[in-house]
């Protein structure tokens, strides 16, 4: 039975014993692609009544949140794409506010709003309005109410609009089907204690707007006098693909037969054939109609039946037509209806990073900074798509024949929007090579952006060394116990004229554990060009066997020579 995603929703409110509602609430619910990376949205919002213009920024709020969050990239996460919405929203009102004269036109309000995505709810709260989740017959309050108590009365100590700074409660929970999630404002909820809540969520009612109502009409009756506004999710199905439709989706298409030059598939001719390997082919052609080049990517049939392989080769297409920039190769969509399985690539003329290091063995520092740069514009592309490579080495990046640097293959990118989608496959095999990986891969652990940082600090000391950073691994090394299992190998100890600085910085980009790493990629490419005297004074602060363990050695063999020639002549 396919497992499409299914939530139901109605909602009541109504102004109450005041003359202006000041409530608001919306939810949305999109088809297609989407409800699967964007998933179903909902918000509630209570504008402060001491504020005149406060309904309207309840309604913007939660109008806005939904229209906007909807609008963001397919590959950000729901936490990415919420928080950037609320932080702009919250821009505007609060500079709304800044323009205004007086408190009473001030618009504050308060805001809560779900996400279900897959299985997982997703939650983000500012104010007192609430959320709560009931699942197995019991109601649970997930939201914490922002107030102060200032004798007998409550205080928001947290509203949309009040401040520069928002900040925003976060919170994650696994669904089941058959949960309900019931969001209110704090005329509701403020008159009908929690218990009272969960007897009127396990009433029965033909349709979840009546539902909605009744909970309203309790509230009234219970003596409310605010603005009084219920909304109700009822998560019917999760979204989780099966095995088998996760199967036809990745073998719809053939995979094409092994291709020679001269060869035509789907309207373009090959034209060379720039490898040939056991995991894909790789060709140039042109297009019949156009004369325009590609390079034409396919699997190869040896891997027909792993379905791992081939949604790593689909989302390399997709990761190639997202991402545009001139540091990252690029992907097309087909100019015709495909046939067969592959994809159309930019036609790239240079060579990889492993053949310029070859004829380049002790390049200047500031070849390799300008080489650093343009890499870490492609990766900050990746970066502002919540995406992560994972898999950086000297054969994925290409240097063009007028010194553009070009990062390719997007097999095992990490595209948090997809990644949060539950999916039969196991990907929990570390992404990347082993040499360039970064250790939190080998631990277990996700990665991000360090992780990258982690993998182009391995190249980059191999550029100016010729070496690895680290000793290598045998390619089933796919485990690490501890951070300290790694023995970091000073830069000079491979080449001499490196300044004591450079080695400062490659030393901190290549901390085996992230969280003694560089942050950003600014701060890594600023070490590298500016001199850090700090981590250079920290270099020499080290005892000689951890500065440079060759010479240590050296040094103490020398020592026993001279001693032993002394003992022999005295």
């Amino acid at each position: 039975m396919s497992q499409k995603l299914d939530v139901n929703f109605g909602g009541y409110s109504i102004a109450g014993l005041k003359s202006l509602n000041q409530d608001s609430f919306a939810a949305s619910n999109p088809t297609g692609n989407e409800r699967e990376f964007k998933g179903i949205a909902a918000a509630i919002a209570d504008g402060v009544s001491s504020c005149e213009d406060s309904h309207i920024a309840s309604q913007t709020a939660v109008t806005s949140f939904i229209s906007d969050y909807l609008s963001t990239s397919p590959s950000w996460s729901v936490s990415t794409s919420a928080s950037r919405v609320l932080t702009s929203l919250n821009r505007w009102l609060f500079q709304e506010n800044q323009s205004r004269q007086g408190h009473l036109s001030s618009m504050l309000t308060t805001f809560s709003s779900v996400v279900i995505k897959s299985s997982s709810l997703y939650c983000f709260h500012v104010g007192d309005s609430r959320i709560y989740l009931m699942s197995n017959g019991n109601l649970e309050q997930l939201s914490t109410d922002h107030v102060l108590n200032g004798g007998s009365q409550e205080y928001l100590s947290r509203a949309l609009g009040a401040d520069s700074h928002l900040e925003v409660d976060f919170f994650k929970r696994l669904l089941n089907e058959g949960d309900r999630v019931l969001m209110t404002t704090d005329g509701v909820h403020g008159f009908l204690s929690q218990s009272q809540l969960k007897t009127l969520m396990l009433a029965e009612h033909e349709t979840l707007e009546e539902h909605a109502k009744a909970i309203v009409n309790a509230a009234v009756e219970a003596g409310s006098d605010d603005n009084l506004t219920a909304l109700i999710l009822d998560i019917r199905q999760l979204g989780i693909e099966t095995l088998d439709e996760t199967q036809q989706r990745l073998t719809r298409l053939p995979i094409p037969p092994v291709l020679a030059v001269g060869n035509k598939i789907d309207g373009y001719e090959v034209q060379q054939v720039i490898f040939s390997g056991t995991r894909s082919h790789m060709y140039l052609v042109k297009d019949i109609e156009s004369n325009d080049k590609y390079i034409l990517k396919a699997p190869s049939e040896n891997f027909t039946e792993d379905l791992v392989y081939l949604d790593g080769f689909i989302r390399e297409e997709w990761v190639g037509q997202t991402l545009d920039h001139n540091n990252v190769m690029k992907t097309f969509r087909p100019l015709r209806p495909k046939q067969f399985m592959y994809y159309l690539g930019e036609y790239i003329e240079g060579t990889d990073l492993r053949q310029w290091m070859r004829d380049n063995p002790e390049p200047s520092i500031d070849v390799v900074r300008q080489i650093t740069k343009q890499i870490i514009a492609g990766l900050r592309a990746f970066q502002r798509k919540d995406m992560v490579h994972q898999d950086l080495k000297p054969e994925n990046i290409m240097l063009t024949v007028d010194g553009t640097i070009k990062i390719l293959d997007f097999g095992t990118v990490l595209v948090a929007g997809s990644n949060e989608i539950i999916s039969p496959l196991d990907k929990s095999i570390p992404q990347g090579s082993v040499n360039y990986i970064a250790p939190e891969y080998l631990m277990g652990e996700s990665g991000n952006s360090q992780s990258d940082l982690f993998s182009l600090a391995v190249i980059v000391y191999e550029m100016l060394t010729g070496k690895l950073p680290y000793k290598e691994r045998p390619p089933n090394a796919a485990q690490l116990k501890y951070y300290s299992e790694l023995d970091y190998l000073p830069s000079i100890q491979h080449r001499k004229d490196l300044p004591l600085w450079i080695e400062g910085c490659l030393r901190k980009a290549l901390q085996p554990n992230p969280s003694h790493r560089y942050a950003a990629f600014s701060e890594f490419l600023h070490d590298l060009t500016v001199p850090n005297r700090s981590l250079e004074a920290s270099i020499k602060a080290k005892p000689l066997m951890e500065r440079n363990p060759t010479l240590f050695w050296q040094s103490c063999c020398a020592a026993l020579v001279l001693l032993n020639i002394y003992q022999w002549l005295f």
